[in-house]
C-alpha cells in the first residue's frame, strides 16, 4: 500500500507485523538503554544526561506504542490488564517501603486528618501520589534521613502511566480524528501550566504536569504504531523535530535552575526536546526481530530488563541508597582504613555504581517473579531468554 492512499491517523500495519510474530527488538533495545540511563542519571546525578538521552520520553513513547497495538482489542479488558500488570510490583515494593517508614517514626500529619489515611490507599492503586515522610529516621543511621523522599522518587511514573492508561481509548480516539492536533495539544498545556503562566498548586498540578510534559511522547507512541509519518518525508520530519529539540535547549537556556541544564526542571524544554528526540527515533525505527550484529551479544539483557522493567524502575533509587552503607563497611577494614581510604573517597560515586547492579540482580531474584505473576505467565526467577 502507497503512502498516498493511507490517511493521516489510519492504523496500518508495521513492519513487525508483517512478518514473523515477535517483540520488536528495537524497542526493547531502547528501553533498555531508557532503564540504564535512568539508573546511572540517578547515582551520578548528571544533568546533561537528560539531554544525550530523555528516557522518561522514551518510555511514554514505547508505551504508548504498545498501547496503541493493544486497543486493537476491547479496551476495558486492555485497561484491566494494564493495571493488573503493573500493580502487583508496586504492591510488593510498598510492603516493605511503607512498614520502614513507619517504623522510622513516620506518623500521621493532624493537619491532613482523615485525608492522610485516604492517600495511603494510593500505594494501592496510584491514581494520586503516595505520601512519605519527608524526614525519616536519623542521618547518623544506615540510610540517609532522606531515604524516604528518594525511595518514593520513582512513584511518579507509576502515576502518570496509571493514567495515561486510562486515558488512552479517549486519547487514541482523539488521535484518529484528529492526529497532528491531538499530538501537539499536551505541549500547548505545558506552556500554559509549565511556564508558571498558569499555577496549579500541590500534587493536582504535578499530576498535570506530568500529563502535559509527557503527553506528547505517548500521543507520538499511536503516531508510530499507526504510521503517521509514513506520509511525511523523512528528511522534513527530522527537520521539524530538531527545530522543536532546538527551541527546547534555548527555552532551557533561559530557565537554569540550581542544577543546570538538568531538563527534569524544566517542564517546557522537557516536553519539546523529549518530542523531537523520539520522532527522530521512531522515525528511523528500524523492525528487528533480533538484534544485528555486535548488538546480538547484549541479547540476554535486553530480553532480562524488558521483563523486569518494572521491578528494576522501582526498586533503583532505594537500592542505590542502599550501596552507601555498604562501601562503609570498607571502612571497618584495617588496611582499607590506614592505606587506601583517600581512594575509596575519591572513587565513592564509581563504587555505588559498581554495586548496584549485583543489587538489582538480587532484588530481580527475590521480586522479579511477580511480574510474571501479574502477566499471569509462569514466575521465573532470570527471564533473560535463555532456554
Amino acid at each position: 500500500m502507497s503512502a498516498a492512499t493511507v490517511p493521516a491517523g489510519t492504523p496500518v500495519a508495521s513492519p513487525a507485523a508483517t512478518g514473523k510474530p515477535g517483540r520488536d527488538r528495537y524497542l526493547d533495545l531502547l528501553r533498555t538503554i531508557a532503564l540504564v540511563r535512568v539508573v546511572i542519571y540517578h547515582v551520578f546525578g548528571w544533568a546533561w544526561l537528560t539531554i544525550l538521552f530523555p528516557s522518561m520520553g522514551v518510555m511514554f513513547a514505547l508505551a504508548g506504542s504498545l498501547m496503541a497495538r493493544s486497543l486493537s482489542r476491547p479496551a476495558l479488558g486492555v485497561i484491566r490488564g494494564r493495571i493488573r500488570r503493573l500493580l502487583p510490583p508496586m504492591w510488593v515494593f510498598a510492603l516493605v517501603v511503607v512498614p520502614m517508614m513507619f517504623a522510622l517514626s513516620w506518623q500521621p500529619v493532624k493537619e491532613d486528618g482523615l485525608w492522610w489515611f485516604v492517600k495511603l490507599a494510593w500505594y494501592v492503586f496510584p491514581v494520586g501520589a503516595p505520601p512519605f515522610p519527608w524526614s525519616s529516621g536519623d542521618q547518623a543511621g544506615l540510610l540517609e534521613d532522606t531515604w524516604a523522599v528518594q525511595a518514593a522518587g520513582p512513584l511518579w511514573y507509576i502515576r502518570a502511566y496509571l493514567w495515561f492508561v486510562i486515558a488512552s481509548p479517549l486519547l487514541l480516539r482523539a488521535f484518529r480524528k484528529l492526529p497532528w492536533a491531538t499530538l501537539l495539544a499536551p505541549l500547548g498545556l505545558t506552556a500554559v501550566i509549565g511556564t508558571g503562566l498558569v499555577t496549579i498548586p500541590g500534587e493536582t498540578g504535578n499530576a498535570l504536569s506530568d500529563f502535559a510534559v509527557f503527553g506528547s511522547c505517548w500521543v507520538l507512541g499511536f503516531a508510530h504504531h499507526d504510521g503517521l509519518f509514513k506520509d511525511v518525508p523523512r528528511y522534513l520530519t527530522v527537520s521539524v523535530a530538531s527545530i522543536v529539540m532546538g527551541f527546547g535547549l534555548w527555552w532551557a537556556s533561559g530557565h537554569l535552575t540550581a542544577d543546570g541544564w538538568d531538563l527534569n526542571d524544566i517542564p517546557l524544554a522537557q516536553a519539546t526536546w523529549s518530542l523531537g528526540f523520539c520522532v527522530i527515533l521512531l522515525q528511523y525505527a528500524p523492525s528487528w526481530q533480533e538484534l544485528p550484529g555486535r548488538l546480538a551479544r547484549f541479547d540476554r539483557l535486553v530480553t532480562l530488563a524488558n521483563n523486569r522493567a518494572v521491578t528494576i524502575y522501582l526498586w533503583h533509587n532505594l537500592l542505590i541508597l542502599a550501596t552507601i552503607p555498604l562501601i562503609d563497611l570498607l571502612w571497618e577494614i584495617p588496611y582499607v582504613d590506614a592505606h587506601l581510604g583517600s581512594a575509596v573517597e575519591a572513587g565513592y560515586t564509581l563504587l555505588m555504581t559498581l554495586l548496584i547492579w549485583p543489587l538489582l540482580a538480587l532484588v530481580i531474584v527475590a521480586v522479579g517473579w511477580v511480574e510474571d505473576v501479574a502477566a499471569k505467565r509462569r514466575p521465573r526467577l532470570w527471564p533473560d531468554g535463555r532456554r
